[in-house]
């Protein structure tokens, strides 16, 4: 800059000299020596603009310094304000410990909750949280119901038919804001809907993991009894890809991705998506609310403390989901040291998809979207399986869920330095690459 003004003030010396010079030849020596003081005069004043023009630009450049540094110094002190909010977190004795009842082993799928264990915001809360891992002869609800946990986390149509059995459990929070189940099949099947369900083989999960199916073919005018072949799948996708099934079931963020850590035996290669047709049915507009967390009905209604406890528990797990949203590889690191079965790219493909079934949170991350809620009871009083069975023969009562508790939840985000930019209007997937295995 300095080397540059220099030059410009050498350039306006040497203008004004050539034009006094020349507007003077032919003069006397006085003459030339007038000229010269001229010259000189002219001189000085374009170096003292020069000077007077780098001097303010300078200065311009130093308080455009300054001013960066002051919101940088913001900044910071409002994160260390929050970092000591959630080191205060709120007023705390002695913890209260409380019991989390998953649907099955850790995975990124419950991230949120090992995330606020990690970051220390059940620490925060008072609370002092065991997660219990799932199994194939666990039902969540029913150990919440049982008294044997505080809390469960439960897909919001099976919670449904256990309260209609007697299970009197509440939805304090729905974490999950849209379905994650897909129909997968090969690109060359034919089958980009669920109309090309008739005349295949459609493979399913029962255990009420089917319903979302059956509304797809009572939505397309199809039989489930004559116009498809309905047959029990694992929960793997290995009937898919042995071709003993034309479309398998499968979550976006775990059996899907078990097909694209699968070697196509025809390239030597992992298959790619193109390899395959995906039918969400959220799209297709039968999805059903998945996972929520549940808490007792009883104790709500009974006990004070529990409620308090509740709110406590929601506002830290969301703040772990918030964590993870934004700290996606983290999270999947935080998930495989706590149950390393699955693989690290598998775990960071979960914990991908697991924050799309999240995020953007229209209503509020916990909050229930009135319209998927209709939609899943719609579809859980209409919808028969083969053997004509519903998932609910009356309507649920009103409060099956209730949402006073998590909006509390989220106010109380902010005592405890958690962000509260809580939507995630902004929220963008990250780019996940799968390895053999999901190694």
């Amino acid at each position: 800059m300095r080397t540059r003004n220099r030059s410009v003030r050498t350039a306006l010396a040497g203008v004004v000299a050539l034009s006094l010079v020349a507007a003077a030849c032919g003069d006397d020596d006085d003459t030339a020596d007038d000229i010269e003081d001229a010259v000189d005069d002219a001189v000085d004043e374009a170096e003292d603009a020069a000077d007077d023009a780098v001097d303010e630009a300078e200065d311009a450049v130093d308080e455009a310094e300054d001013a960066a540094e002051d919101a940088v110094d913001e900044a910071e002190d409002a994160m260390d304000d929050a970092d000591d909010d959630m080191a205060d977190g709120i007023e705390c004795e002695t913890p209260d410990e409380v019991s989390l009842q998953l649907q099955w082993f850790v995975q990124a799928q419950f991230a949120g909750y090992y995330a606020a264990i990690d970051q220390g915001y059940y620490d925060a809360a008072c609370l002092d949280v065991t997660i219990v891992e799932g199994g194939v002869d666990i039902v969540p609800q029913t150990q919440l119901a049982n008294g044997d946990v505080d809390f469960a986390l439960a897909w919001v149509p099976k919670a449904l038919a256990s309260r209609e059995a007697g299970a009197n459990i509440v939805n304090v929070a729905q974490i999950y804001q849209r379905s994650g189940t897909l129909q997968v099949s090969f690109a060359d099947s034919g089958i980009e809907s669920p109309a090309d369900f008739a005349g295949k083989k459609i493979g399913n999960w029962g255990f009420g993991n089917e319903y979302e199916v059956f509304a797809a073919l009572g939505q397309e005018g199809l039989d489930p009894a004559s116009d498809v072949e309905l047959v029990g799948q694992n929960f793997d996708m290995v009937a898919l890809l042995d071709g003993e099934i034309d479309a398998a079931e499968a979550m976006t963020y775990n059996e899907y991705a078990q097909v694209l850590e699968a070697v196509n035996p025809d390239t030597g290669e992992l298959y790619q998506p193109e390899d395959f047709n995906v039918i969400s049915y959220e799209e297709v507009g039968v999805g059903m609310l998945q996972d929520a967390i549940w808490a007792s009905g009883d104790r709500l209604a009974d006990d004070p403390e529990y409620v308090d406890i509740t709110t406590r528990f929601v506002a830290a797990s969301i703040g772990g989901w918030l964590y993870c949203r934004d700290n996606v590889q983290e999270c999947a690191d935080i998930v495989l040291a706590a149950g390393p079965t699955l693989g690290a790219s598998h775990q960071l493909w979960q914990m991908n998809e697991v924050n799309k079934l999240i995020w953007p949170s229209d209503n509020g991350p916990g909050i229930v979207d009135p319209a998927a809620w209709d939609r899943t009871v719609e579809i859980a009083l209409n919808t028969p399986n083969l053997e004509g069975a519903t998932v609910l023969t009356e309507e649920p009562s009103d409060d099956a869920y209730r949402t006073d508790i998590a909006t509390e939840a989220l106010e109380l985000l902010a005592e405890l330095g958690i962000p509260v930019a809580v939507t995630g209007e902004v929220y963008q997937p990250i780019e996940v690459t799968l390895n053999e295995g999901g190694a």
